[in-house]
């Protein structure tokens, strides 16, 4: 029999049994059943390498039920348009979902039954509204290809909760970092990039030698799919310059390979943190927040720091500048004022004695 060469089949032997998985950087391992060339096994390639994941066995499922339509609904060209972070988190909320429920009636789920299940999630509060936009996209789906005559979420609201966003890192919390540990190492290196660029722990972990261009740093926004390319600052080049950047991407692990995962990068930076003395819950994205914060001490408009951050709308900035240092803006606003006694300014205003 002829051997089939496929991209990212990763054979793994156990027990004597061969199993095949489909193994890519940046996307979770996907078990494939059978042998490469049969049908199931080819079926669930196909998905894998245009990044869905259809279950096994779904020419069995039940017809109507909620894993067909999910089925369905991951086939589908709106699913398909989503960028492939939210193509993963999508799939393993349903993956939740349909574990307990993927064999009920699709057509017969009401608004009480959605909610019943949301609530029941209340500990936590913000994977329930998330399985919310979830099922909301997917029933909206089944309205628009005649599974039913409505969406059963359509009304339902968020939990509500009281946020804790991730902190922003104070100037004190950062010049400690930075004096605890060197230029040269990768703890430095890991935030540089993420203070002089403002971007997410997954596009910085992303960055390499391709990334740079004569205007910037080139990226593609991970989440968003937002391009933009970043000037660098003269204290990120500074650092860049005492790195060897020879590699796939500028932050590698010890064992000298690229991250894993935002989280397995996440996990490592917050140890560095910890070495450092610095405490408290400062994790990469309150970096992210920090460079928001001093663009905004330095005068730039929510449009500017758009620009640098790569925000969907300058609703998202003014949240994250919120914490910008009240007496410096204020001083920025006396100084525009001008001098009253000396005649600038705004003339309707009444001169003091």
């Amino acid at each position: 029999m002829a051997r089939i060469h496929l991209k990212y089949v990763q054979t793994v032997i156990k027990d004597r049994k061969v199993h095949y998985y489909f193994r890519r950087a940046g996307h979770p391992r996907v078990a494939l059943p059978g042998y490469p060339g049969s049908k199931d096994f080819m079926r669930a390639y196909e998905a894998a390498i245009s990044h869905q994941q259809i279950e096994v066995g779904a020419d069995t499922t039940k017809a109507g039920s909620m894993k067909a339509l999910a089925i369905q609904w991951r086939m589908s060209s709106q699913f398909k348009g989503l960028s492939s972070a939210s193509q993963k988190t999508y799939m393993r909320l349903m993956d939740l979902f349909l574990t307990e429920h993927g064999h009920k009636s699709a057509k017969n789920a009401e608004p009480r039954h959605i909610l019943k299940v949301l609530e029941s999630m209340s500990d936590t509060p913000a994977q329930a509204n998330a399985l919310r936009n979830v099922l909301r996209q997917m029933f909206q789906f089944a309205f628009e290809h005649g599974w039913r005559s409505d969406n059963p979420v359509r009304d339902i609201k968020k939990l509500k909760y009281k946020k804790k966003p991730f902190p922003t890192w104070s100037e004190e919390a950062i010049q400690q970092f930075e004096k605890h540990w060197p230029a040269a190492s990768r703890a430095r290196l890991a935030l540089a990039l993420l203070l002089y660029t403002g971007q997410r722990r997954s596009d910085a972990i992303r960055m390499g030698a391709e990334s740079m261009t004569e205007t910037g740093i080139k990226i593609s926004q991970v989440k968003t799919g937002k391009h933009l390319i970043i000037p660098v600052h003269p204290d990120l080049a500074d650092i860049l310059s005492q790195h060897d950047l020879a590699g796939e991407t500028f932050l590698l692990t010890q064992a000298g390979k690229r991250f894993a995962s935002g989280n397995a990068f996440y996990n490592w930076f917050k140890d560095c943190a910890r070495e450092a003395g610095v405490t408290g819950a400062l994790a990469p994205h309150g970096l992210r927040k920090a460079a928001a914060r001093r663009l905004a001490e330095a005068g730039c408009t929510p449009s500017e720091i758009q620009a640098i951050t790569g925000h969907s709308t300058l609703s998202e900035v003014e949240r994250y500048t919120r914490e910008a240092n009240q007496k410096t803006l204020a001083e920025s606003a006396w100084r525009k004022m001008g001098s009253m006694a000396n005649g600038e300014g705004n003339q309707g205003h009444l001169k003091t004695k």
